[in-house]
């Protein structure tokens, strides 16, 4: 009976131990739980974070359309007076009054429009290397404005690293919803199409204001643009053109055709010289930019119907 009860009382010991390593345990985990928490709901929502950039999908891309130093003074135009910010996939002018890039500029090729596309950043995040700080997320929250990309998710698609730089705030322009979601939409997905079918086109975007005074913004003040351009250039092989559009900040049912304009008078209007540095002499330069061909940028007469009938209510 002695055995039994020792036994019995060396029993009552250890589920008094047990719990005791398992109350610990608990504790332990809850503390660590609460510290995660207390850093998330304090964390800048705007952070940038360096290892964000890091892909393993980096490595299946072949580089064709990583802006290098020389490529990248390449696409700084003419007449800028902005900051100038070279990210790996665009380069962009931004404008601290503005709010918001005077233009944005890459190139954009077939090899990384047949990669298959890595899914859509979730966050938009201020730029670091714009010198006096971006514009906020929360600018465009609650205004009536969406964050309209100059240089597009879609076209920065083939990796993560690219996809993130497109999600800057550096990026982003104020657009109205069936702008963004209708014509500009358009105009983005039919210059994929084209730069599919020509290898590697040259693009430049961004806002036009034509003395337009509104503004959004809690933080900094977003200037409201009462245009978009839209540059396109095509300097590869034999068939060498050029075409740009002007975009009205106004919901469009009419063709994209109706807002074709040559380069030239684009870069007139704004005051930029895009793309000098690519050609061969003036000569060619001229050539491209003076004057363009419809017909040598088809559009989808699809695309248009379902922009006209479906996108531009939405």
């Amino acid at each position: 009976m002695a055995k039994l009860r020792q036994n019995h009382s060396r029993g009552k010991k250890k589920p008094f131990a047990g719990m005791a390593i398992k109350l610990f345990v608990i504790f332990g985990i809850l503390a660590l739980l609460f510290i995660l928490a207390f850093q998330y709901l304090n964390a800048d929502p705007e952070a940038y974070y360096e290892d964000d950039f890091a892909s393993a999908n980096d490595s299946t891309y072949d580089g064709s359309s990583d802006n290098s130093s020389s490529l990248s003074a390449a696409l700084i135009p003419e007449g800028n007076q902005a900051q100038v910010v070279n990210h790996r996939y665009y380069t962009l002018g931004y404008n601290e009054d503005h709010e918001q890039p005077d233009w944005v500029t890459y190139s954009l090729t077939k090899a990384s429009l047949k990669i298959p596309n890595v899914p859509r950043a979730k966050r938009f995040t201020t730029d670091p290397m714009v010198k006096s700080r971006s514009a906020k997320h929360n600018d465009y929250s609650h205004s009536g404005y969406t964050r309209g990309h100059m240089a597009p998710a879609g076209d920065m698609a083939f990796n993560e690293s690219a996809m993130q730089e497109s999600f800057f705030m550096s990026n982003m322009s104020p657009q109205l919803r069936e702008v963004n979601g209708g014509i500009w939409r358009e105009l983005e997905e039919t210059v994929r199409d084209w730069a599919y079918e020509d290898n590697e086109l040259f693009i430049a975007s961004g806002p036009i204001f034509d003395g337009a005074q509104n503004y959004i913004g809690k933080s900094s003040k977003v200037r409201i643009p009462a245009a978009f351009y839209k540059i396109i250039v095509d300097i590869e092989g034999s068939e060498k053109k050029g075409v740009a559009y002007i975009i009205p900040h106004e919901s469009s049912d009419r063709p994209l055709n109706d807002y074709a304009l040559s380069i030239d008078e684009v870069e007139s209007k704004i005051g930029l010289d895009f793309f000098d540095n690519l050609y061969e002499d003036e000569q060619e330069e001229r050539l491209i930019e003076a004057s363009f061909d419809k017909s040598k940028w088809p559009t989808s007469q699809k695309r248009y119907k379902n922009r006209r009938d479906n996108w531009n209510n939405n």
